[in-house]
């Protein structure tokens, strides 16, 4: 699979080549923050075939639900999520966030984590593998 993608503003533009290892919807309270949304689509990626192709990316790092670490990336211009690292996959994985893909359509989600953390009121229609 081949992806580009970038912030709101432009100042930041990524590239990606490989398969997807994970297409997942998470419904956390911090990804609903994060987001500024009801959840959070991603794709999770081998960090090697994501590349920076120009701007910068600014990190903040939290301490999520799960009790580790999340390093979240985001353009310092007009504050896009890009992708964010989490402790429990390793600095190896890279997770990208769906929306900012050039072609987004690309992604089909196939896991939800913290359904139990899912809003009333959201209804997903993909067939996925469901994490309370």
């Amino acid at each position: 699979m081949e992806v580009t993608g970038g912030c709101l503003c432009g100042a930041v533009r990524y590239g990606y080549s490989g398969e997807f290892l994970r297409q997942p919807i998470c419904h956390c309270r911090d990804c609903q923050r994060w987001s500024g949304s009801a959840f959070h689509v991603g794709v999770m990626v081998p960090k090697s075939g994501f590349t920076l192709l120009s701007g910068e990316l600014r990190t903040y790092r939290a301490t999520g639900e799960s009790g580790r670490w999340i390093d979240r990336s985001f353009c310092p211009v007009c504050g896009s999520g890009i992708t964010h690292v989490l402790e429990v996959r390793g600095p190896d994985i890279v997770v990208i966030k769906a929306g900012t893909m050039d072609d987004p359509s690309v992604v089909v989600p196939n896991v939800e984590i913290f359904t139990r953390a899912k809003l009333p009121w959201v209804s997903i229609e993909a067939e996925t593998e469901k994490h309370a």
